[in-house]
């Protein structure tokens, strides 16, 4: 069979969705499945960038640059959680805050990490600080009622105008 699949068997114009299909049904799944490829071996014909499986891999990419950018947002905001569990700490003198501040930092780290395997490390970075620093000023003035004045707002507002900017641009 030239220019079939090797796994499925399958060729012609639709041979590139039913190999996602398969792939994505069988070879994804876990450890204990058996007919598992090695992670990142796609079919040929899916990688090969021409017909229909160009506009597949074009909708996967861009689905997985979308799901970053979530990834990113949680570990921001789960950087804002370990933040303010840093105040309620005490010094990690009092058993469950620190807890909940080390597994928010252990969670927003590996957010991070994930959402950099696909955004651009300058940016994923300062998005991620980004929206700990803004969440923090937040969470300061609604939980322990910190004084707002009109130079912090410019303050965070110039931070939230820099997140927009990095976002917009990448």
């Amino acid at each position: 069979m030239r220019g079939a699949d090797t796994v499925t068997g399958i060729e012609g114009p639709c041979h590139t969705a039913v190999n996602l299909l398969f792939y994505n049904l069988c070879c994804v799944g876990t450890a204990r499945r058996s007919r598992r490829r090695p992670a990142g071996d796609l079919p040929v014909a899916f990688l090969s960038g021409d017909g229909p499986s160009a506009s597949i891999s074009l909708a996967i990419e861009k689905g997985l640059h979308i799901m970053a950018w979530i990834i990113l947002v949680l570990a921001g905001l789960f950087e804002v959680v370990w933040a303010v569990g840093l105040k309620y700490t005490e010094g990690f003198t009092r058993l469950v805050p620190s807890a909940v501040t080390l597994v928010g930092m252990l969670i927003s780290f590996w957010l991070l990490s994930l959402a950099m395997k696909t955004l651009p490390l300058g940016t994923a970075y300062a998005i991620w600080v980004g929206i700990g620093a803004i969440g923090a000023f937040v969470a300061g003035l609604v939980l322990f009622h910190e004084a707002l004045s009109p130079m912090r707002v410019i303050s965070v507002l110039l931070i939230a105008a820099g997140l927009i900017g990095l976002k917009l641009s990448s």
